[in-house]
């Protein structure tokens, strides 16, 4: 389609389902999370284990065909933890999967299919032996990963730094720096006396915000009907 038929009062009654969705079926996952997360579909979001926290404003763009996956799962019923920060973006396909340890930092965008694991899960010579070679992974703030780049155990990458798409991170990546390749090596730095703008802008004013959007809805959405809308779904034609 190539525009939203729905009137805006049926899309005001979607939008308060899925918080309905998220808040009663998803959010009681966690074991912590913040302020007015947005899930754009709680049923593909999946979480397995326990100690896994959001910070506020997490922003997970799931969807049904390409979920969004959380894993903490101990060696012997022992704890394993994720920790994500505020203002975050989680793009469809994300896998986070913690043996032991794994924290992400504020304002962080992972593109789609990003994989982080800080753990092999088997031994080289004893592959019927989980949770081997197991090391914590840490993220610093403002952290860009491109899609489906590969964040492999104990690595540490630094604030601001950008993982190039499809790259496998198998050692520390410094603050302000740009890396990309198989394993990835470093290309560019980025001037850490520029100033530099996060997802923390976006939410300075969050009031404001979700009332420009909503009154963006408004006008986008204006004119159209249910009938128009039922058409367009059973009926579509050149132009929807």
């Amino acid at each position: 389609m190539r525009k939203d038929h729905r009137p805006y009062w049926l899309k005001r009654l979607q939008l308060q389902w899925r918080h309905w969705r998220t808040r009663h079926f998803l959010l009681p996952h966690f074991d912590a999370i913040g302020r007015e997360p947005e899930i754009m579909d709680p049923g593909s979001v999946k979480v397995f284990g326990r100690n896994i926290c959001l910070g506020d404003f997490p922003h997970l763009i799931s969807t049904p065909d390409n979920c969004i996956r959380f894993t903490a799962m101990g060696h012997r019923g022992g704890d394993a933890r994720i920790t994500i920060g505020d203002y975050v973006l989680i793009s469809p396909g994300v896998r986070i999967s913690a043996a032991e340890s794994i924290a992400i930092g504020d304002a962080c965008m992972f593109a789609a299919n990003v994989y982080i694991s800080d753990s092999d899960w088997h031994g080289i010579y004893n592959r019927a032996r989980p949770f081997r070679c197991t090391a914590p992974i840490s993220i610093g703030n403002n952290v860009w990963i491109g899609d489906s780049a590969i964040v492999c155990k104990g690595v540490t990458i630094g604030e601001n730094s950008v993982i190039g798409a499809g790259s496998v991170v198998t050692r520390d990546v410094p603050a302000n720096t740009v890396v990309a390749g198989n394993p990835a090596r470093p290309i560019k730095e980025i001037n850490p006396r520029r100033r530099m703008i996060t997802r923390e802008a976006l939410f300075a004013d969050s009031f404001r915000q979700a009332h420009n959007l909503d009154e963006l809805d408004k006008m986008l959405l204006a004119g159209n009907s249910l009938r128009g809308w039922l058409r367009s779904l059973l009926l579509p034609r050149q132009g929807d």
